[in-house]
């Protein structure tokens, strides 16, 4: 049966969806040149008026936001309404420079929830659900998201926000939840933990879990939907634009359809900013079409992927994005190659191994060192020298074959990478402190 959570908009014509988009873009164009003086100026030195964008075909006439600018406009230089009209904030987790902080009036936060919500009943979700959500709450989009989406379907939901992970087994197992929201590092840890406790998965009644908030791979899908006994969905959101809910998977998992009538996507050359055709991998920006608090447009997400409007069984009709292949910014560039940490979770996952790693780079002798240290599972830990070795220089080959260049593998035991309730950290490079 075929699910929606307001059909009549997620199911509209290709006609329809331009339509809501060419108005909105509009009216929000002429709200930000009248009320954000930071990209008014962005805009008079490109030589563009509110009156020069008629329909979204011409929104590359605008000019690009990027996390740099949010940062020099920090706290109150994007805000697109009186402060006397918002009600809340929220920040990136960031750990360089200033944060960025987030507005929303009430009218921002429901049609945030009302994102979620869709996202929720794409995975199956209805008012006879319990939803746990375990991503963090507080200045963190995520637990907030999925909470309010949760009301709005009407589940019975379970504010855990993230960590006490004895705590969210016990409630998990005793009121019955149907669906898990986290970070996928954090579900394979509940996972973990509940096969550790002698739990099967068709123990606890979870169907569906909605992860997002950092990248995973297929792979790493896989790995969590066996050991948690559901069908894993992707959710997708910055705190720039919203939150979790500016796309999500539907039944098919073959990608996240986008919000199409709150949000508006393109995919640009990084290097050059040439807005690419449909189909080509490239960075991905967004134009948030009716935000009033805080109206990015044009914003760089330097997340890296492929915008398709191939038709979706699931009946939705709003374009769909892949997971992302990496970020243009999180991208390692070591001995002249380009790394994405999402391939050496490929190659982990494909080989047998744990999702649980850390990328160590650093520089010696004026020549970058990539090392690699993975956990094992308790049934792989052996004592014997000589076989751990053996496994590390096959591990070398593989990584070598899917990255092009040879890193240094070290096995290390079950339990010694830190586990993350948060965004897991993936990569140490110790380059910076040497510069």
């Amino acid at each position: 049966m075929k699910q929606y959570f307001q059909q009549e908009i997620e199911t509209a014509s290709r006609e329809e969806i331009l339509e809501i988009q060419n108005k909105k873009l509009v009216k929000q164009v002429r709200h930000v040149y009248d009320n954000v003086p930071y990209y008014k100026k962005l805009m008079d030195e490109k030589g563009v008026k509110p009156e020069d964008i008629q329909s979204v075909e011409d929104i590359r006439k605008l000019p690009f936001l990027s996390k740099a600018d949010l940062r020099e406009a920090y706290p109150y230089g994007l805000l697109g309404t009186d402060i006397k009209n918002c009600v809340r904030i929220h920040s990136t987790s960031g750990t360089t420079g200033k944060r960025v902080v987030a507005f929303y009036t009430q009218h921002d936060i429901d049609l945030w929830y009302e994102c979620c919500a869709r996202a929720i009943v794409a995975a199956g979700g209805n008012e006879d659900d319990v939803v746990q959500v375990c991503y963090g709450y507080g200045l963190f989009t995520g637990g907030a998201g999925l909470d309010g989406g949760s009301h709005k379907v009407g589940c019975l939901t379970l504010p855990m926000s993230s960590g006490s992970t004895d705590r969210q087994i016990q409630f998990m197992m005793d009121l019955n939840a149907t669906i898990l929201c986290c970070t996928p590092s954090y579900a394979a840890y509940i996972g973990e933990t509940l096969a550790e406790k002698g739990y099967k998965p068709e123990d606890n009644k979870l169907k569906a879990g909605i992860f997002g908030a950092e990248p995973w791979t297929e792979e790493m899908r896989q790995s969590i939907q066996k050991s948690l006994g559901i069908k894993a969905y992707d959710i997708y959101g910055l705190t720039e634009t919203s939150g979790p809910g500016v796309a999500f998977e539907c039944c098919e998992q073959s990608g996240m359809h986008i919000n199409e009538d709150h949000f508006y996507a393109e995919i640009i050359d990084p290097e050059t900013g040439e807005v690419l055709p449909e189909g080509s991998k490239g960075e991905l920006v967004f134009t948030a079409l009716d935000k009033e608090a805080f109206p990015l447009l044009r914003y760089r997400t330097r997340d890296i992927c492929v915008l398709s409007r191939k038709e979706c069984s699931c009946g939705r009709t709003h374009v769909k994005m892949t997971k992302p292949m990496g970020r243009s910014d999180d991208m390692l560039i070591i001995r002249g190659v380009n790394v994405f940490p999402s391939q050496i979770e490929t190659v982990l996952l494909n080989e047998g191994y744990t999702p649980n790693y850390q990328i160590l780079v650093d520089r010696m002798n004026n020549t970058d060192t990539l090392d690699i240290n993975v956990e094992l599972a308790p049934e792989q830990f052996s004592d014997k020298v000589a076989d751990i070795q053996r496994r590390e220089k096959s591990l070398e080959v593989a990584m070598r074959g899917m990255l092009g260049i040879g890193p240094k593998v070290h096995l290390v035991a079950p339990k010694s990478i830190v586990r993350s309730e948060g965004k897991a950290v993936r990569v140490i490079d110790k380059r910076k402190l040497h510069d």
